[in-house]
């Protein structure tokens, strides 16, 4: 889908004497109808307002106990049926389960066992319905690392991370961003390979995801607003030791990463970005979901213009609009001056890889991109967590190897060995890096 034409203030003149024709005037008979209106506020409010629940959408039909072992019975489905390692939340989500690989699987009766690799709360031999999820750990502890509980300032109060400390004097954080309606629990993941490179984690929270202080309108910015608290994060790493950071981001994440990356005054100290399944262009994602949901591409792109029009807040309840233009990476790709590792799975239901594609073919000198197979959204470490740890641990050794001085006969980067470990960093020599942060200011 094509984004609407905008002006300086958002939206093309039709579009916007239309908004505000059916918003102040109360019809919308001439544009969509009545129906078709009200779908429209629907699809926008429920992009953009944090759910208060998952949705328990997995049945357990049985739990079968073989002394300490534990295998699974679930109902097959998209999910339950592909491979790998997987967190499957019971109970209201007061229960979590770590499933393991495909026992055996029958499609006749549409039933699919699995082994139970762990059970860090709750008794799995009780729940009939959860949810499948990519976060198969509860916490640091139950991956066998040692980690802080740590507060860090953000606007609205303080927001809780937990702090993962590398051996000796890490001069190099990685911060990591949870996606949307996801916690820190998903970043758990990465923690490990960082700890390989010898990186300090801190696995953040944002607002309105659960932990954090929620926004004053209580709805999702998809990135535009939430990169703030991201960089309350790269203060408090700069504030207790680090020099320099890497971005790690999941989904929404992802787009949180590369507003970051864009508008934060500590983007110079940003030495690469690793994205799992990233929204690198919101319009299509959004009119993917539109599709999914067989709601009209006209109602779906209303939808999108009450986002990014101020008119549209008293019907969204955002306090701000939401400019999806400026988070659009792939027409904004030689903005973007930060090495990036995009991985992306090409059976991704939820945020298509086509733009991430897209995004590196148009900037191959700052994007390296990845692609999986068979996995569904942000579980492509589910599906295969030794390609993607063994990836993400061999690009990034490249980006934090020493640089040579300027001047240097050789090219940076050149002869580099996947193998080898990072070495003491100079100062930033990206293009721009000394510039002063883009003002966030309307028409700036």
């Amino acid at each position: 889908m094509t984004a609407p034409t905008r002006e300086s203030g958002g939206v093309s003149p039709g579009a916007k004497w239309a908004i505000g024709g059916a918003i102040a005037g109360g019809s919308v008979a001439g544009l969509l109808g009545a129906g078709s209106s009200a779908l429209a506020v629907y699809f926008a409010r429920r992009v953009i307002t944090p759910a208060r629940q998952r949705v328990a959408d997995k049945e357990v039909l049985a739990v079968i106990r073989d002394g300490q072992q534990q295998q699974v019975i679930l109902a097959a489905n998209d999910d339950t049926t592909v491979d790998g390692v997987y967190g499957f939340f019971f109970d209201g989500g007061k229960g979590h389960a770590r499933i393991g690989r495909i026992v055996s699987y029958s499609p006749a009766e549409r039933t699919v066992l699995r082994e139970v690799e762990a059970v860090y709360s709750g008794d799995l031999a009780t729940a009939r319905w959860g949810w499948w999820s990519g976060a198969t750990y509860p916490d640091p502890a139950a991956v066998g690392i040692p980690a802080e509980d740590v507060q860090i300032p953000v606007e609205r109060g303080e927001a809780p991370a937990w702090l993962v400390r590398a051996n000796g004097t890490a001069r190099t954080w990685a911060i990591m961003v949870h996606g949307r309606g996801a916690t820190r629990q998903e970043a758990l993941r990465a923690v490990g390979p960082a700890l390989e490179l010898g990186l300090t984690s801190l696995l953040v929270s944002y607002r309105n995801d659960g932990l954090a202080p929620s926004a004053d309108d209580g709805r999702y910015g998809l990135g535009s607003t939430e990169w703030q608290d991201i960089e309350a994060g790269i203060g408090y790493a700069l504030a207790n030791g680090a020099e320099e950071v890497v971005l790690f981001g999941w989904s929404m994440g992802g787009a949180i990463c590369l507003q970051t990356a864009d508008l934060s005054r500590y983007r110079h100290l940003i030495r690469a970005m690793v994205l799992d399944a990233p929204v690198i262009d919101w319009v299509t994602v959004l009119a993917h979901h539109a599709q999914l949901n067989r709601i009209p591409s006209l109602v779906g792109r209303y939808g999108q213009l009450m986002l990014g029009h101020p008119l549209g807040r008293r019907l969204t309840g955002l306090s701000a609009p939401v400019d999806l233009k400026v988070m659009d990476w792939v027409s904004r790709a030689v903005e973007l001056r930060t090495p990036t590792l995009i991985i992306h799975s090409v059976d991704d239901e939820y945020v298509p890889y086509g733009p991430s594609a897209l995004l590196a073919e148009r900037n191959p000198e700052m994007v390296t991109f990845e692609t999986f197979n068979h996995a569904r959204h942000t579980k492509e470490w589910n599906v295969d967590p030794e390609r993607w740890e063994r990836l993400v641990k061999a690009w990034l050794r490249q980006q934090l190897a020493p640089r040579l001085n300027p001047g240097s006969s050789l090219n940076p980067g050149s002869g580099l060995n996947p193998e080898s470990g990072p070495g003491p960093e100079s100062s930033d020599s990206r293009p721009g890096a000394d510039a002063p942060a883009r003002s966030t200011q309307p028409g700036a």
